[in-house]
């Protein structure tokens, strides 16, 4: 059904790669997330927490640093556990605390000098703009609906993003105690799509500002584009919401491979959460950052 639309969104939604330290650790935690590009001039979308996750990247290890050049001076301190104990107090530091956060930027643009970070002062979006690359390896870029008003309960949407990180180019150098991206392993993670329909608008402040679909947004679909059937852009995909059901079963007796168990299940229907297109658009305009429109599928209905 989406597969034409998928085939050419996939040309320019693209996948950042994620490594992750955490203290007390040597283990190398990946994750993905998802951008997709709104021009030919290097600019591209994705969730305002990815973009975050960006630009505290170099704050996170630099507090780290701070504390491991601390803590170093009391290395022959009888009390070095005392000192450990205070410092990580002071740098707020614990064995769930990132120390290391690196990032990649995969198949997108290459050999760029810099990049510029616009964070949206409420909604869950940002626009990633690189500057001085050498060579763009997306082929064309996202087309949005023009008329946000078509955007209805029921309406079949897709979303495409990168959930599962398969990459491997990654690895622990003991000599320096730190992450790094190696030239080994698979650099690259296969896209995954994921179909629903509209179940309800999510408003604030007497305004539309997100779409709820009736099936979840994966882990590393974050930043994602939710398209129709033509691979017109309808919203970014951002969050999952948890909604509770009401059909909780407490302490209540089962028979499971043959044995009498008391169980208690509080059951909650996992619905996706995506950034409305026309706040992406307002924001782009908002920045003069160039974007396309185009009108929404023409195709006939399913049945």
């Amino acid at each position: 059904m989406f597969v034409t639309a998928i085939e050419k969104v996939d040309q320019f939604t693209r996948p950042i790669h994620f490594i992750a330290r955490y203290y007390g650790g040597s283990d190398i935690i990946p994750a993905t997330a998802t951008l997709f590009f709104v021009n030919e001039e290097g600019c591209a979308v994705t969730c305002r927490h990815v973009a975050e996750q960006l630009l505290q990247a170099d704050a996170i290890y630099s507090n780290y640093l701070k504390f491991k050049s601390e803590l170093r001076r009391h290395e022959r301190d009888r009390a070095i556990d005392v000192h450990r104990k205070r410092l990580e107090d002071q740098y707020r530091i614990t064995s769930e605390t990132p120390i290391r956060l690196r990032s990649n930027f995969v198949n997108g643009v290459s050999g760029f000098k810099s990049f510029t970070i616009h964070l949206h002062p409420t909604q869950d979006l940002a626009i990633i703009q690189f500057h001085g690359y050498e060579a763009r390896h997306y082929q064309g870029y996202a087309q949005f609906l023009r008329d946000g008003r078509q955007i209805k309960q029921g309406k079949y949407l897709c979303r495409l993003g990168y959930p599962f990180p398969e990459f491997t180019n990654y690895r622990f150098n003991q000599e320096l105690d730190d992450i790094e991206w190696t030239n080994e392993g698979r650099i690259n993670t296969p896209s995954f799509p994921v179909d629903g329909i509209v179940t309800r608008h999510i408003g604030e402040a007497g305004g539309v500002t997100g779409i709820e679909m009736s099936t979840p947004g994966l882990r590393g679909q974050s930043g994602g584009p939710l398209f129709d059937r033509a691979g017109v852009i309808y919203g970014m995909q951002s969050a999952t919401r948890h909604l509770h059901l009401g059909f909780d079963q407490i302490n209540r007796e089962v028979i499971t491979e043959g044995v009498r168990r008391r169980v208690s299940n509080y059951p909650f229907m996992n619905v996706g959460q995506c950034v409305h297109v026309d706040v992406i658009k307002n924001f782009l305009r908002e920045k003069d950052i160039r974007f396309y429109e185009a009108d929404g599928e023409a195709l006939p209905p399913i049945w």
